[in-house]
């Protein structure tokens, strides 16, 4: 129907300025003064009408008054006609004698002889006495304002009658009318962003899963200089709450990101939004609906810089959407914002450190604050090159802590291995850092049902699931996630929800040959027994 009211004339949109000229002047008018000055102009003709109708039964009142005379004299009028020499001197005679106008004169003159038969002037009576009815009926209407508006309610009553009919349309307002997401599937999307800026959506269904170890599959055609650096699952009709490192908020609906192939590059960022050119993304929040009165008021959104801020501020402050954005957080000079995250208020916050440390704390001890409000102290740096590279907010002690250090080392650890702290500590070691592991670069909360999805500098993505990383040991140096050349790096890391996965195993058959997986296996092997000595 949607569909049917978009692409046909089933439906046609409009915009009404109701402006009007009042007493010579334009006004804007609303409904309610519309019809005011809709009345005083209906009240004005009939004030109008009435005067010029009264003048015309007056004038005929007059002409018929000077016929009756006539018929009562009309011996003696004819007298008067037969003697004059001229028409006019009759005129003028008939005036003396019987004091009439020139009008009624004139009238006279004209009558035809048939005028005197009995019937005749009987209808001239009748019709003088109807006239001084109407007459006494027009000075009663402009005298009387109650009958006015009397007159003016009859006759809208007769258009009515005579034109009324059952509307065959329905006038409704814009915020009711088509809406493009019904027209839209709410599918899970992979929503992307380079270094530089550029943003794609693409069905997730797009990327196949693959084994621990692999060389993954191209996953983006971006230039040499740039490469990607945030990946987020949504769906199409969700809303999407981008922050940026400057500390502002911007709003987008994510079936409005354009959509592009895996290898596709994506359009700028700063199309979509209006962000300023030394301004970039640093996070998104995909969130349900932001009408819901229940949701924006139970729901916080945590904010972390990389000097080690963090502020909690109500999902309402955010629920008005503005073109320009709004400020989220005040940043410090040097600083720069860092996560967003959705929370329900009783979460446990863990933030680690470039140096491998983190700090677990429950999100109570963070006071809710406005929006223009700077935070508190969440983390305390390791040293003059320390920051923070990422927050979680962890709901269940089913999840475990996954951490990613830059050159492809990972694992994941129980939370129970990080004690809670007070807010603003040094924290523990998350991961053993050497020079073959590289410093951390991603903390994520996860599950046995998720999939890890890994971007490298030069745009290269692998899917793995979760489950195919054992738990091991907070202060471990971690397994090699993924392959990477000596000159490349980890640029980001996302998980993907188990509800998201649609992986089948005959599309990973047609993609991959035997060769591949055998060549999967024997690399497999050797990163285990690599593993193996390391621990």
């Amino acid at each position: 129907m949607n569909k049917l009211y978009q692409y046909t004339g089933l439906q046609t949109s409009f915009s009404t300025n109701a402006i009007a000229l009042v007493k010579g002047r334009p006004y804007q008018l609303n409904l309610k003064q519309l019809i005011a000055h809709f009345i005083d102009h209906r009240h004005e003709v009939i004030l109008r009408r009435t005067r010029f109708e009264l003048a015309e039964a007056q004038k005929r009142a007059h002409i018929l008054e000077g016929l009756l005379i006539a018929l009562d004299n009309i011996d003696e009028v004819i007298a008067i006609i037969r003697a004059a020499a001229s028409p006019e001197e009759a005129k003028v005679k008939l005036m003396e004698r019987f004091a009439l106008s020139e009008i009624q004169a004139k009238a006279i003159l004209d009558m035809r002889l048939q005028r005197l038969t009995g019937l005749e002037r009987e209808k001239l009576k009748e019709e003088y006495a109807e006239l001084m009815k109407i007459i006494a009926y027009y000075l009663d209407v402009l005298a009387n304002e109650t009958l006015q508006f009397e007159i003016i309610k009859n006759e809208l009553l007769e258009v009515k009658e005579k034109y009324g009919d059952e509307r065959k349309t329905r006038i409704e307002l814009n915020s009711k009318d088509f809406r493009i997401e019904d027209t839209i599937a709410d599918e899970a999307v992979v929503i992307t962003i380079s270094h530089m800026g550029y943003m794609k959506r693409t069905p997730l269904s797009e990327y196949r899963r693959q084994s621990r170890g692999g060389r993954g599959a191209r996953g983006s055609d971006i230039r040499e200089e740039d490469f990607l650096e945030h990946l987020y699952i949504a769906t199409a009709h969700n809303y999407m709450l981008f922050f940026t490192e400057k500390g502002k908020c911007f709003w987008l609906r994510v079936y409005e990101i354009p959509e592009g192939g895996k290898t596709s590059k994506g359009r700028a960022i700063q199309n979509m939004l209006n962000i300023d050119a030394d301004d970039k993304v640093r996070a998104i929040i995909n969130l349900k609906d932001l009408k819901d009165e229940d949701y924006v008021n139970n729901n916080y959104i945590i904010l972390c810089t990389k000097k080690g801020t963090i502020k909690k501020t109500s999902l309402e402050a955010y629920s008005r959407p503005r073109q320009n954005g709004i400020n989220a957080i005040n940043i410090n000079e040097g600083d720069q914002l860092l996560e967003a995250r959705l929370t329900s208020g009783t979460s446990e916050v863990l933030m680690a450190l470039r140096s491998g440390r983190a700090i677990r704390f429950n999100e109570s001890t963070v006071r809710p604050m406005g929006r223009t409000a700077t935070g508190v102290r969440g983390i305390t740096l390791g040293g003059k090159d320390d920051e923070v590279i990422g927050m979680i907010c962890v709901n269940s002690a089913d999840e475990s802590i996954l951490v990613v250090s830059e050159k492809g080392y990972g694992k994941r650890s129980d939370l129970e291995d990080y004690r809670v702290t007070n807010r603003g500590g040094k924290g523990v070691k998350t991961i053993n850092i050497t020079e073959k592991t590289g410093n951390l670069i991603a903390i994520k909360n996860v599950t046995d049902t998720d999939d890890l999805m890994i971007i490298n500098l030069s745009g290269i993505i692998i899917r793995m699931g979760v489950s195919e990383l054992r738990v091991m040991g907070r202060a471990t140096q971690g397994v090699r996630l993924i392959n990477l050349k000596d000159d490349d790096g980890i640029a980001a890391v996302a998980k993907v929800e188990c509800e998201l996965v649609e992986t089948e195993d005959a599309e990973i058959q047609d993609d991959v040959t035997t060769s591949e997986f055998d060549g999967m296996d024997e690399s497999s092997e050797e990163n285990n027994t690599t593993e193996k000595n390391e621990e």
